[in-house]
């Protein structure tokens, strides 16, 4: 607040605008304006970096990816670990799992990437089926594998992460490590507070996962943090007829209701 000469206090402080942007005080004193930024092409170029520059690129991948996606045939994404090696036992699984979602009429989703990802993608193009792989940028080079038949790369975690959910009627989760769990317990999340429906999670691989399901059961489920509905909407299976079977129950649940 300021008074003026008279001792009249002023309860509106000096502005400036930019935009929508409401800039007071000490933020108001800019010696350039944005549309005098964007026209001077001798400065740096940080700006890029900037975020409100990255909504735009936010915007852009969103954009992308639903274009791309938008004709996907009905999809389960599989997860799994990027670090399964092809004479892995998991990675002929992970082919066999293909094939048979391919055989069912069901489009596969992985992240793109190597080892049980590869597996799938593989399995499915094999079969005679369509494989997606929806990569991300890492730190290290990996670059999608060459059973991707149509592959999107992305910048965010977070928007590749509603591409897998919103084009797809089912996750499998074979054996992987915090990138498989950390899409296992968003998708769980957005299950169990009914922002998808009718969405199963499998786990492939109950020696891998019964540990984890067992934990769940035996102190989550105790201690209140979940229900026994919630414990329910985890399938554990060994058997890819089982996981098919699961999958297949789940989309024409859903097809009987749309």
């Amino acid at each position: 607040m300021t008074e003026d000469k008279n001792g009249v206090v002023d309860e509106h402080p000096r502005e400036k605008q930019r935009g929508p942007v409401v800039l007071r005080r000490d933020r108001r004193d800019e010696i350039t304006t944005t549309d005098q930024r964007l026209l001077d092409s001798r400065g740096p170029a940080d700006w890029v970096h900037t975020d409100p520059w990255r909504v735009f690129r936010i915007q852009a991948e969103f954009v992308e990816g639903f274009g791309a996606l938008a004709e996907v045939p009905s999809a389960v994404t599989v997860f799994g670990s990027a670090r399964t090696g092809r004479d892995h036992p998991e990675y002929q699984l992970g082919r066999d799992l293909g094939a048979a979602l391919a055989q069912a009429g069901f489009a596969c989703i992985t992240g793109g990437g190597p080892g049980a990802m590869e597996a799938v993608n593989r399995g499915c193009s094999e079969a005679g089926g369509f494989s997606v792989g929806l990569g991300i940028e890492l730190p290290f080079e990996q670059g999608l594998n060459p059973w991707v038949d149509l592959g999107v790369n992305f910048r965010y975690f977070f928007v590749r992460k509603t591409m897998f959910i919103k084009y797809s009627q089912a996750f499998i989760c074979l054996p992987g490590g915090f990138g498989t769990l950390d899409e296992l317990f968003e998708a769980l999340t957005l299950v169990q507070t009914k922002k998808v429906t009718k969405f199963p999670v499998v786990l492939f691989g109950t020696q891998y996962w019964q540990g984890l399901y067992d934990w769940i059961k035996d102190s989550v489920l105790p201690g209140g943090k979940v229900g026994e509905k919630d414990l329910a909407l985890l399938h554990l299976t060994d058997d890819i007829e089982d996981a098919v079977r699961v999958v297949k129950e789940a989309h024409q649940a859903w097809a009987d209701t749309h």
